[in-house]
């Protein structure tokens, strides 16, 4: 007989009046469309009454989602995962340097290796604070981006770091290859963004979007594209990609944002240029300041030593 998880989610006022495909996403952290699905299989009610994906939520009540567990993917597994180095370690957090192809937990359609599973792998006791297939995950890089990323180990990390990231008092710095020449060359670009109206797994700059802030200076420029240091004052899903595709200069290799395919290929790359090269942080126990730094992975260096060196 199979068995099945069922979750249930009370509905926050904000959510009031929008899609039920788009609250829940924004409560489990799935794509839109997997919700959709979730909705369309009859396995989402409200209140007890079943809906449909363009159903609007009602504030106060409640959302329920019952799942059957062989297609559920939600469950950590402890997997090695090469290249996944370790820049600080305590026993109250872990910043890892989190390699490309790597997702930070488990969620519905992914089948790849998970930051949660390399730690459970590698022996290591993170936070069971959260959702289970969340455990210790305080924030999040893309699959497609490397970099920084610190996981709370103690729950008491847990939840001082997830403070910590809702005021912006964490410092995130990242470094993007992007197309051309930004003009000017530092500012800071504020666009809101949201779910692209078309493409469910894709992000816009929205007028009626998140409030998002991006700060940029260019480092060196190569012609046919300028590395860029950049700090993320809000911390929205592709909030890098979107911004810089909006001011029409994407991440080299980001095809999903527009990105030169040509280029791409000259460059060597197969994702996009971006890596999150700084994580800096007050210590939840000590308070004293944590700054830990990610050098750039090999792909990465290839395709700026290929710029440097005038072969493209």
């Amino acid at each position: 007989m199979m068995s099945v998880r069922s979750t249930t989610f009370d509905i926050p006022e904000p959510a009031a009046g929008q899609r039920i495909d788009a609250v829940l996403a924004g409560l489990t952290g799935v794509s839109r469309s997997v919700a959709a699905g979730w909705c369309s299989g009859g396995n989402v009610t409200m209140d007890g009454a079943p809906v449909q994906k363009s159903t609007r939520a009602v504030a106060g009540g409640s959302l329920t989602v019952v799942v059957p567990e062989k297609i559920d993917p939600l469950r950590i597994v402890a997997e090695p995962v090469d290249g996944m180095g370790i820049l600080f370690d305590d026993d109250d957090l872990v910043v890892i340097d989190k390699p490309v192809g790597v997702a930070a937990h488990p969620s519905p359609g992914w089948v790849g290796p998970t930051v949660v599973g390399a730690l459970a792998a590698a022996g290591y006791r993170i936070s069971t604070t959260g959702a289970p297939e969340r455990v210790g995950i305080v924030h999040r890089l893309d699959v497609g981006t490397s970099g920084a990323m610190v996981v709370a180990k103690s729950e008491h990390a847990y939840t001082v770091l997830k403070q910590a990231f809702r005021d912006r008092t964490v410092d995130k710095q990242y470094h993007a290859l992007v197309q051309g020449l930004p003009d000017p060359l530092q500012g800071t670009i504020e666009a809101p963004i949201g779910r692209h109206p078309a493409h469910d797994w894709k992000f816009a700059v929205m007028e009626d979007g998140r409030p998002s802030v991006t700060h940029y200076a260019v480092e060196e420029a190569f012609g046919k594209a300028s590395l860029v240091k950049v700090r993320l004052e809000t911390g929205r899903t592709h909030q890098i990609r979107v911004h810089f595709s909006a001011l029409r200069h994407p991440c080299a290799g980001d095809l999903t944002y527009g990105a030169d395919p040509r280029l791409a290929a000259e460059l060597g790359l197969t994702r996009q240029w971006l890596h999150a090269s700084m994580l800096s942080f007050d210590h939840p126990r000590s308070g004293e300041r944590v700054a830990v730094e990610s050098g750039f992975p090999m792909d990465l260096q290839y395709a700026l030593d290929a710029l440097t060196g005038g072969t493209v």
